[in-house]
């Protein structure tokens, strides 16, 4: 007899679903209102806010908000219909294309209409039976589901250790050998949880040095706009650019906004604009998304004081938590986490006074993200925030911490709030 598919959900809400009649519209999908910036509007009450990935500061800009403004009033959101392949295609896209291929120094560049179905569809596109993926632990979502479509093997090696890298290159190449297919390394730039950066350089090497032959594709969503002198990504900051074969970047972090592209020589993005499925049957990116991408690209590559700014903001959080004896492990990114000892209960406790008490909404992880009693809040700054900001944070996570630490927020259940979820 069949099962009731209803009935199984019913009964398996997922590791994260058994939880949200307690924490549903405060924990995990909270209502963040007011103008973007350092500080929203979070039950009514203004908060200081580092959970938005609005790193340099182009959310509320007075000229992204008029090109915006502008743009969806000449176009509206309909134009263009259709895919591109079809009816979508228009002077504008391929306009911002040609413009990221040469802030990027890329041969050529395909828009995507979001950052997490691209990549999906990207990987699907790029590989098949035949061919074999290796891929970093610490790989965002999009690329394991990417994988999950894939038809041949996959191997995964520890999170930046060459070593358990060298090993699955092993068996990727003893596989390749005998299907007639080829290896693709996907990695990222920065890791947007614990902020580090993938050890591109050294994967650069090893193929360099004629012991593999791989392709290297890089997922830089949090470094493309942040890090490297031009704010190419992580590539770039470790002399590498020139050696990543595919790249991609997303318009959801440093431009505020969405979209996302690859980059790539000019075959590879012919093929993906004819065989990525989720461009090829898929309505083109609204023409107000277009002109505002254009507009935030051109902001980003002339006013590099934005960028000077946000790592201002970043270096003096990261050092002053460092200074007052938080761990934040190993981020050599603007993504700055910080670990704490406590379970479930203290997490989700510590986090309601942070937010109550403090005003300040920041974004907590916990178990399977991070292991079993590890608490990690995950600060995101950005170039609107300022110095008083990052002072001010500090000395409460100094206070929370010794009220953790005393026990205060140990209790027998997780902390649940009442939320009225139409307001």
């Amino acid at each position: 007899m069949a099962i009731d598919i209803f009935e199984k959900i019913k009964k398996n809400r997922g590791p994260l679903g058994q939880y949200s009649k307690g924490v549903h519209g405060y924990f995990t999908f909270p209502k963040l209102e007011g103008e973007i910036g350092n500080k929203m509007i979070f039950r009514g009450k203004e908060c200081l806010v580092w959970s938005v990935n609005n790193y340099l500061g182009l959310a509320n800009h007075p000229e992204v908000r008029k090109a915006d403004a502008d743009a969806s009033a000449e176009w509206g959101l309909a134009y263009p219909m259709g895919s591109r392949m079809m009816t979508g295609q228009t002077g504008m896209h391929e306009a911002l294309e040609s413009e990221i291929s040469e802030f990027m120094d890329k041969e050529d560049t395909i828009l995507l209409n979001f950052g997490y179905q691209g990549m999906v569809s990207a990987i699907d596109s790029i590989v098949d039976r035949n061919d074999v993926i290796v891929y970093d632990s610490e790989s965002h979502a999009c690329i394991l589901d990417g994988m999950r479509l894939h038809a041949g093997k996959r191997f995964v090696f520890k999170h930046n250790d060459m070593e358990s890298f060298d090993k699955q290159m092993l068996r990727a190449t003893k596989i390749v050998e005998n299907t007639n297919g080829g290896i693709l390394v996907i990695t990222e730039g920065v890791f947007g949880m614990a902020g580090d950066q993938g050890k591109l350089k050294e994967l650069v090497e090893f193929r360099k040095s004629g012991k593999y032959d791989f392709r290297l594709f890089v997922d830089d969503a949090h470094g493309f706009g942040t890090v490297g002198e031009k704010g190419q990504g992580a590539g770039e900051g470790q002399g590498v650019h020139d050696e990543i074969d595919i790249l991609f970047g997303t318009f959801a972090k440093s431009m505020a906004s969405i979209g996302a592209f690859i980059c790539a020589e000019e075959h590879i993005v012919e093929f993906l604009r004819y065989n990525m499925r989720s461009q090829v049957f898929a309505k083109s990116l609204p023409m107000p998304l277009v002109v505002g991408a254009r507009k935030r690209l051109e902001l980003l590559r002339d006013q590099p004081q934005h960028k000077e700014n946000l790592w201002k903001i970043a270096s003096s959080l990261q050092t002053g938590l460092v200074d007052s004896g938080f761990d934040i492990g190993v981020t050599n990114s603007c993504v700055t986490p910080v670990f704490l000892k406590g379970n479930l209960a203290e997490a989700t406790n510590l986090t309601f006074d942070l937010r109550e008490n403090y005003n300040i909404f920041c974004s907590i992880v916990i178990y399977p993200v991070v292991p079993k009693d590890v608490i990690m809040l995950r600060l995101i700054p950005t170039a609107v925030h300022t110095l008083e900001d990052v002072n001010y944070t500090i000395e409460t996570f100094v206070t929370v911490k010794n009220k953790l630490d005393a026990g205060e927020y140990q209790s027998e259940e997780m902390a649940t709030v009442e939320v009225d979820s139409k307001s």
